[in-house]
């Protein structure tokens, strides 16, 4: 399928679960488009850049390991995303990827994330939260941040920080996660 295949495709996603699905698994039984996929989502200026991404981040929790062959394309232009729509899910690739990194069982995205990759996420992740991001972004960003700051001591700090300063001004969503994640960081320090 060629660029301007997938892309006509993608205007018949919607954010159904159903629809999301349907295409998805065009795409997991057929992983040689996960690079034409990619092409659409990093086409950050259109509308439909954000149902790729919709469809990326469907791929990546149904099939994490599909997307390793990927992750210098992805994690290279992941901050370049700026449609509310498809930021949502670059952070949710991200804390995924994450999540896999930091599980007990062993996995391939332990073999294939790179230190300096998950520096990347975690740049992209302050980034996030720093930034004007709809909460689910922030939400995904901070469980990364609190994760990748049992490895890099120094996240911890600047992650508390950044919690303690915008908790009264952010949502009940934003305050829920927030004040467990600041709980486990203060214990941790103890």
């Amino acid at each position: 399928m060629t660029f301007e295949q997938l892309y006509s495709e993608l205007n018949y996603v919607n954010h159904s679960r159903e629809k999301r699905k349907y295409y998805a698994d065009i795409v997991l039984n057929n992983l040689s488009l996960l690079p034409t996929l990619l092409k659409v989502v990093f086409t950050i200026d259109d509308k439909i850049s954000a149902r790729a991404a919709w469809l990326f981040e469907f791929v990546a929790r149904e099939n994490l390991d599909a997307i390793l062959p990927y992750l210098d394309t992805y994690l290279e232009k992941m901050h370049t995303v700026h449609l509310d729509p498809a930021v949502r899910p670059m952070a949710k690739v991200a804390e995924y990827l994450i999540e896999a990194y930091y599980h007990k069982e062993p996995n391939q995205t332990q073999e294939k994330l790179t230190k300096k990759q998950r520096e990347k996420i975690t740049e992209a992740c302050f980034d996030w939260m720093i930034s004007d991001q709809k909460v689910a972004v922030k939400a995904y960003s901070m469980r990364s941040l609190y994760l990748l700051g049992k490895e890099f001591d120094w996240i911890h700090e600047e992650l508390l920080i950044i919690l303690e300063r915008d908790y009264t001004s952010q949502s009940a969503a934003f305050k829920a996660r927030g004040r467990e994640l600041i709980k486990r960081i203060k214990k941790a320090k103890k």
